[in-house]
């Protein structure tokens, strides 16, 4: 598996709290079968994080990546961030302040959760203009796909990556945000799901549950399309395709 939206730098967002943590989570990001992942610490939230690009947390990527192998933990670390959407974010893209995913054309993105919709098509749409890709982190989680998820579906017909949390679809957030994750689910406007991880206690980058529970509920290659073939594909810069839910017999995953 590959997982593009974890909070595993140490101590710059609310995720690992020092090296130590992060060391714990990607050993269990590894023993539970993620041979890659992307470090996406929040960047750009007014008056919280800015995490914007700089020495300092480049740095600190390299650091990690440098802890790892010395650790021999097999588990990559590839650079990115999770980027709240602010009308100044196209700007922020285009002179190289926030990391891509992979530095590829692709960038994992959220909104305020209570964001309007109009806003959140005016951003995008800029950005895509600039030539780079959305990836739209959890919008099963905003309450406004939440009352209409025919968003989700516009977004996903303008070519916006839809990226689910895995606590979404088991149920951890809550009501709203599994059913709206289902409905997200069987419409296949789901591109790749991820862990959102914060700590090694909660919201873990732990991903074998989440693949076993896929696919039961909608067959391997959905599970293999959603966990590992487009995160691939987006870490690689390649076109990536939604999920095709089913329920027959295929093959191992």
């Amino acid at each position: 598996m590959i997982d593009i939206h974890t909070h595993i730098l140490p101590g710059v967002d609310d995720g690992a709290r020092d090296i130590e943590e992060s060391v714990e989570m990607l050993r269990m990001a590894e023993s539970s079968g993620v041979r890659c992942l992307a470090a996406t610490p929040h960047c750009n939230i007014p008056g919280i994080f800015d995490n914007y690009i700089s020495e300092e947390l480049t740095e600190q990527f390299l650091a990690l990546k440098r802890v790892a192998e010395r650790l021999k933990i097999s588990t990559t670390v590839l650079s990115g961030m999770e980027v709240f959407a602010t009308p100044d974010l196209p700007w922020l893209l285009k002179n190289d302040r926030v990391f891509t995913l992979n530095r590829t054309r692709y960038f994992l993105t959220e909104f305020s959760f209570d964001e309007e919709p109009e806003f959140c098509d005016y951003i995008l749409k800029k950005c895509t203009e600039l030539q780079y890709q959305p990836v739209i982190a959890h919008p099963e989680r905003y309450d406004f796909v939440q009352d209409n998820p025919r968003i989700a579906e516009h977004w996903a017909a303008q070519g916006y990556v839809i990226q689910l949390n895995k606590g979404s679809i088991l149920g951890r957030f809550g009501r709203s945000a599994k059913h709206t994750a289902d409905i997200l689910i069987r419409k296949n406007l789901v591109s790749c799901v991820a862990s959102d991880a914060h700590s090694a206690l909660r919201r873990t980058p732990h991903m074998e549950e989440i693949k076993e529970y896929l696919k039961e509920m909608y067959g391997t290659e959905y599970a293999r399309m959603v966990l590992l073939e487009n995160p691939r594909r987006i870490l690689t810069g390649q076109e990536v395709q939604p999920g095709q839910a089913s329920f027959g017999e295929e093959k191992e995953f």
